[in-house]
């Protein structure tokens, strides 16, 4: 009864777990999805700038970058915000097209470690009642049931052992006398 009670308990506890998967997935998605909107945002203004003097992205890029030290360390950051709104809407399209075993496919190789611990900060744990977030918690709960009864499968067979070597040395010490 007690090891019933217990694989139970830690069954609930790793589903509550299990289920944070989804909700820490979207409040990554909701952050990840500003973060785009205000590069995008930021490269549509740099767009607008050359365009109102009359050249294109790539030879704004090119005069900035001859204005000086300053002008062409601002390039390079420029180039460098256009890459990552580039990467960073890339993975959130996917991340809104996936399922959620995709979604920690996507999370675990794609994940912007700024967004994510800014996510992770405020994080605020829930429950949530989606089919993801049941699904994650079923199999979590399944897991901890598992874990117990392999836990406790294990020392059956280290107590089974330990009272056959006990045994044998029972019988084999009543041999001797």
């Amino acid at each position: 009864m007690l090891l019933r009670t217990l694989a139970f308990a830690i069954g609930v506890s790793f589903a509550a777990l299990a289920a944070q998967f989804p909700e820490f997935s979207q409040q990554y998605t909701q952050r990840l999805a500003g973060k785009v909107d205000e590069l995008q945002r930021f490269v549509r203004e740099f767009d607008l700038d050359a365009s109102a003097v009359g050249v294109s992205r790539e030879q704004a890029l090119i005069d900035l970058a001859r204005g000086g030290a300053i002008g062409a360390q601002r390039a390079q950051t420029i180039v460098s915000t256009i890459d990552r709104e580039k990467r960073l809407n890339s993975v959130l399209n996917d991340l809104r097209n996936a399922g959620p075993i995709k979604q920690i496919m996507i999370v675990n190789n794609s994940v912007d470690k700024e967004i994510a611990r800014g996510t992770l900060q405020d994080f605020h744990p829930a429950l949530p009642v989606s089919f993801e977030g049941v699904a994650f918690a079923l199999v979590g709960f399944i897991a901890g049931i598992s874990s117990v009864g392999l836990i406790g499968a294990a020392f059956q067979q280290i107590n089974k052992r330990r009272k056959r070597y006990a045994l044998s040395r029972t019988s084999a010490q009543a041999k001797q006398h």
